[in-house]
């Protein structure tokens, strides 16, 4: 019996070492250590644009994506990945962006197209997002123009008419990403379902949010008394008809609404797939993450900041309502605007037609 009883007591002591040792080789296996190398580009961004930068000529693109994992990383490596996509970028400061800055977001683009993002690096991904709010929203997809990942601020400018490809009221001198360029014919770089994917992360969906909502006043600020952009100035041959005055300003206040509805459709359905489990916590860790309100200035602004400066523009002052009915936020900001500018009643309520189709659109059918 006492031989019987060690014997058991030898098993039950190999098992117990079995259990343990089989979950931790388990859990060594399931996650991968961000090299330190890498974490410690965070702290140098120059050395981080530089690391991440694929080339005008995309020669560096398999050497970015090798740096750049997917899966799950161990401890806080996902946050620290993400604060080394923000630091490359330069998305969180004011400045105008670099070529080379802009190029490492279409690497990134392209790189999390389809990849999945590590948990924990999707709040530092969504600052690289809302820090290229325009490139982001204004999304110019198949333009036959796109030659490579990023157009310097010099091939960005607009033109003698005032258009520019990229959008109105671009900070001088300001590269963007060209998410329109597909290199060999086999890569895409658009950010739109990465927008909507990161979205399912709180802090992500409140830094997103709070950019859209920004760059709205932003833009609203910008127009003329009668909702009209002041720069455009159209040229056209004798016999051709001249486009409406207010055609670009409707298309691009058309795909911000298209932005922060694809938001609200994301939060319904990952409420509904249970991919957000619990939707009152994941609302109250959005409102913690949210800085505030955004209104446009009462006279019309002439600067052109760069796009961080859009991102990070100073709160008017607390959210008023439900932050999370983003139609009734931006009728908020149209509504303070029209007033303060004595805008043209028609005109206010056609901008606030045109906002509400194309925000219930998206939050009916998700990303295009």
């Amino acid at each position: 019996m006492r031989e019987h009883r060690v014997l058991a007591s030898a098993v039950a002591l190999a098992l117990l070492a079995g259990a343990v040792a089989v979950p931790l080789a388990f859990r060594g296996r399931s996650c991968k250590e961000l090299p330190a190398t890498t974490r410690e580009l965070a702290q140098a961004p120059a050395s981080a644009t530089r690391a991440l930068d694929p080339g005008d000529d995309m020669s560096r693109y398999d050497a970015v994506r090798v740096l750049l994992p997917s899966g799950t990383l161990c401890g806080d490596g996902g946050r620290a990945l993400g604060q080394v996509m923000t630091a490359a970028t330069g998305a969180d400061g004011q400045k105008p962006h670099t070529t080379a800055q802009a190029r490492v977001v279409y690497a990134l683009s392209a790189v999390y197209h389809e990849a999945d993002v590590p948990s924990g690096a999707e709040p530092g991904l969504a600052r690289v997002l809302a820090g290229y709010v325009v490139d982001t929203t204004l999304l110019s997809l198949d333009d036959p123009d796109a030659a490579g990942p990023a157009a310097s601020g010099e091939d960005a400018a607009p033109d003698q008419a005032g258009w520019s490809r990229f959008g109105p009221f671009l900070a001088p001198g300001e590269a963007h990403p060209d998410f329109g360029f597909d290199h060999t014919g086999t890569l895409t770089a658009d950010p739109g379902p990465l927008f909507a994917r990161l979205a399912r992360d709180p802090e992500a969906f409140a830094l997103l949010y709070d950019a859209e909502r920004a760059y709205l006043a932003h833009y609203l600020e910008r127009l003329t008394r009668q909702g009209t952009g002041p720069d455009y100035h159209p040229e056209k041959e004798p016999g051709e008809k001249t486009s409406p005055p207010t055609l670009g300003v409707d298309n691009d206040l058309e795909d911000i609404a298209r932005r922060i509805g694809t938001l609200m459709h994301v939060r319904a359905d990952g409420t509904r797939d249970g991919d957000i489990a619990d939707p009152d916590a994941f609302d109250a860790s959005v409102r913690r993450h949210t800085r505030g309100a955004y209104r446009a200035a009462p006279d019309q602004v002439t600067g052109r900041p760069s796009m961080g400066g859009i991102a990070g523009r100073a709160v008017s002052g607390p959210v008023p309502g439900d932050l999370m009915d983003g139609r009734r936020q931006m009728f908020l900001a149209v509504d303070a605007w029209a007033e303060a500018r004595k805008a043209p009643a028609g005109r206010a309520a056609a901008i606030r037609q045109i906002l509400d189709d194309a925000y219930l659109t998206a939050y009916r059918n998700g990303p295009l």
